[in-house]
Parts: structure tokens; C-alpha cells; sequence
């Protein structure tokens, strides 16, 4: 398809579409038609846990291609009860149920209707700068996007104030949260509830926000006010399972067990898979009360497939523990990078979720938004992929990279210098000078 055809053809759903077509991926890497190669420092869709097109997960899929695709949705494979079984193996008790989905979306509103079945109630809190997906449910609890002309939201839906250490929502502490932030959201959402909360839903990385990791003893903080209100703890680990933060899972980071836990993108490694997960008790009741949710897909065997061979990839190649040792290093280099670039604020994340927060005055803390769009366009003409957080337009000066976990030193190195360049580049534009053309 001619790169003039797609808008003609295609329904745009996040913007422009990059300036190329993709003609195939391996690894760390894409290469478009005509034959440039680019770093791919967003894994796709944060979700090639293990790299493009990883030949175990192909081998995976061309098995269940010639043995079972897709099934009706009461009928259920032994992918789908394996895999069921190696996520109970990998959770702590009481998470042992699993309903397997396709989209990290899909996840959240399927957990959001086990919490209002199982509690009776229906008032839901997020965290401001969330992302938990655009259907009905899940959109009215995300509030870094997707809000503006999709109204009326889910009625009891409440936010909080995002733990923001660089930026205090609550201008009260500086780049160390005390968590007065959750007390003062709670005071709003006890002000303001009829009485019917029904659970809480975070992120351990507010990532779509601006790459915002929860300060040390929130989650267990924000677990301690679900009890207080007899509410439910909904952690949405889309991004941040399956190794990508350097622990198999963020919550155990933390010493929480979430009441359902979320999973998605990086379970599939590429392939649309997600799962809800919950415990025994939670499970059977909403059971006896008829939990109903039927979509063409669910508990399909060929996304199972997948999901079966990302485990085994993640543990016999030692990704998490790679993830840990290489974001470190990512890190150092990052931070190499700050203190030649004084407009690099911040350099923030969890292990392979890292963001940059770039600003025209370090004092002031201004946001270089016009920076942060063209960084990102320039970084992608030199060959490196990564995203500018979007979000409801006030993060575009956040920087995202989430590479595979097998990402190699060598590459991040190259993103790094690509990163470097293009920062150089645009500088250079704003004073009137020319920039480099290429990255060697």
C-alpha cells in the first residue's frame, strides 16, 4: 500500500501513521519498504515481551494452527488449561482463576465487573494520568486520554491525584511523596460516594501519564483504604508484568496482592493475549450471582499457544533478572545523557519502563513540549522508535522506552546515541542551524 493510501483506506485512530510502511521485524528491530532499519524502542505495542517475531512463539502458533485455532467459547483446549495453570503457579495465593481475553482493555472492564459483582456496589476510583483502556467501563477510569467527546462517562466514577514526585498535583512535596496525595483523594471520593465503592484500579507505572512509578509503600497504602471502605484492589500490570520492571510482576515490588490483577500486552509477546485473575473466593460468588461475559475470543487456543511459550522463553533465558541488569544500565546512560543535556528534567521508570521529562528551565520545570514532538520525529528519521506520551496532550513532553527484554548493551547504546543526536539536531534547528542527516 502506497504511503499516500492510508489515509485514504485507514481510519485514523491516534493521530498521523508514521511516515513509512513496515515490511518486516526480528528482534529489536523493524525495516520498512525502503529498506531502513529502526531500533524499536516500544516493542510494538509495549507487548514483544521477547523481541519480534521470537521463533518460539512462531513455532507456537504454527502448532495451533495445525491443531486447534479457535474453539467455541465453552469448549476449552489444553493450552488454555496449561496456561491457566502456569499463571496460578506464578501468583501468589489467592490469585488461582483466570478468564483468558485478547486486549489489556477487555482485562480491565472484565475486572471491573467482577468487582461490582462481588462487592454489590458500583462506585470505581482511579488515579489521575491512568490508562486502563476506551471501552465504556474502563474509559470513564482512564484520565490521560479519551474523555473529550465521548461523554457521559460510568456514573461513580472518581479520580484521585496521580503520586506525581516530580510534579506534586497537590504542590505539597518535592521529588520525595509522602502519599498525602492518596489521604486527600480519598477525603474527596468519601465526600463524594453514595456509599457504594466497589474497588480501586492502579498502575504500578502510570506509563501512558508520563512514565510515573508508584513511590515506595503507595500500593500498599491505596490496599489499606480499599480494606478500611471494604473495597477491592484492581492492579493493572498490562505493562509492567511478565518481567519488563525486573520482577516477574510490580506488585511483589511492592509486598501487595492485588484482589484481581490485570494482565495483557506482555503476557502475548506480540500475539493478542490478556488474562483476569482472581481469587477462588471472588470467582465463586460472582459464579452463584451469574457472571456473565461471552466474546467470540475468549479462551482462544492459538493466543494460549503463545502465552505458554512467552513463559517458557522468560524463564529459561533469565529475562527478568536481564531486564533488572540492562535497565540499570539503561538507566546510567540515560542519566549520562541528563547531564549533558540540560533540558532533560528527568529520567524516571522501572526497570525496561523508562521515561525522560524534557524541560526549558530545570528550576522553573516548564514542560519543552515542542521539544518532545520533535525529538521524537527526529530520533525515528535517525532510526530509533520510541513513543512521546500523548495522553490528553499535556505529557508531550514525556518521553517512553520500553524495549524487549532481550535487548542487548549494544543497543541500548545505539538508542542512547540516536537519542543524543536528535537532541543535538533540534537544538541546532531552534537556533537555525542545520542538523545532522543521518546516524551511523
Amino acid at each position: 500500500m502506497a504511503h499516500d493510501e492510508r489515509e485514504k483506506y485507514l481510519i485514523r485512530y491516534a493521530g498521523d501513521f508514521a511516515p513509512f510502511v513496515v515490511e518486516s521485524a526480528e528482534g529489536s528491530w523493524v525495516t520498512t519498504t525502503e529498506g531502513q532499519r529502526i531500533l524499536d524502542f516500544t516493542s510494538g505495542q509495549i507487548s514483544s515481551t521477547l523481541g519480534h517475531n521470537h521463533p518460539r512463539i512462531v513455532a507456537a502458533v504454527e502448532r495451533s494452527l495445525r491443531e486447534v485455532i479457535h474453539l467455541n467459547s465453552w469448549m476449552v483446549s489444553e493450552d488454555v488449561l496449561e496456561l491457566a495453570r502456569r499463571l496460578a503457579g506464578l501468583l501468589p495465593e489467592p490469585l488461582a482463576r483466570s478468564i483468558l481475553l485478547n486486549t489489556g482493555s477487555e482485562t480491565n472492564e472484565i475486572a471491573f465487573r467482577l468487582a461490582k459483582a462481588y462487592t454489590g456496589k458500583f462506585e470505581m476510583v482511579g488515579v489521575t494520568r491512568s490508562f486502563h483502556g476506551l471501552l465504556a467501563g474502563t474509559n470513564s477510569l482512564t484520565y490521560s486520554m479519551g474523555h473529550k467527546g465521548n461523554g457521559p462517562l460510568m456514573p461513580g466514577s472518581f479520580a484521585i491525584p496521580a503520586p506525581y514526585e516530580y510534579r506534586c498535583p497537590i504542590r505539597h512535596c518535592v521529588n520525595a511523596c509522602d502519599k498525602l496525595c492518596l489521604d486527600v483523594g480519598f477525603e474527596t471520593v468519601d465526600q463524594s460516594s453514595v456509599g457504594s465503592l466497589a474497588a480501586m484500579v492502579v498502575e504500578p507505572v502510570l506509563s501512558t501519564g508520563g512514565i510515573i512509578p508508584l513511590p515506595d509503600g503507595y500500593l500498599a497504602a491505596a490496599k489499606q483504604k480499599c480494606e478500611e471502605r471494604d473495597m477491592l484492589l484492581i492492579v493493572d500490570e498490562a505493562q509492567t508484568g511478565f518481567g519488563r520492571v525486573g520482577s516477574m510482576f510490580a506488585f511483589e515490588q511492592d509486598g501487595v496482592v492485588p484482589d484481581i490483577l490485570t494482565v495483557s500486552k506482555t503476557l502475548g509477546g506480540g500475539v493478542p493475549l490478556g488474562a483476569t485473575v482472581t481469587s477462588a473466593e471472588i470467582e465463586e460468588r460472582c459464579a452463584d450471582q451469574g457472571f456473565l461475559h461471552i466474546t467470540t475470543h475468549v479462551s482462544d487456543p492459538m493466543p494460549a499457544a503463545a502465552g505458554l511459550a512467552v513463559l517458557d522463553v522468560i524463564a529459561e533465558e533469565e529475562l527478568v533478572a536481564r531486564a533488572a541488569a540492562t535497565g540499570e544500565y539503561l538507566f546510567a546512560r540515560l542519566r549520562e545523557l541528563q547531564e549533558r543535556h540540560e533540558e532533560i528534567g528527568d529520567v524516571r521508570g522501572r526497570g525496561l519502563l523508562v521515561g525522560l521529562e524534557l524541560v526549558t528551565d530545570r528550576e522553573t520545570k516548564e514542560p519543552a513540549s515542542a521539544l518532545g514532538a520533535a525529538v521524537t520525529s527526529e530520533c525515528l528519521r535517525l532510526g530509533l522508535s520510541m513513543n512521546i506520551v500523548k495522553g490528553d496532550g499535556s505529557q508531550t513532553n514525556c518521553l517512553r522506552m520500553a524495549p524487549p527484554l532481550a535487548v542487548t548493551h549494544e543497543e541500548v547504546d545505539t538508542a542512547v546515541d540516536i537519542l543524543d543526536r536528535a537532541l543535538t539536531n533540534c537544538k541546532k534547528a531552534a537556533a537555525g542551524r542545520p542538523a545532522d542527516q543521518t546516524y551511523d
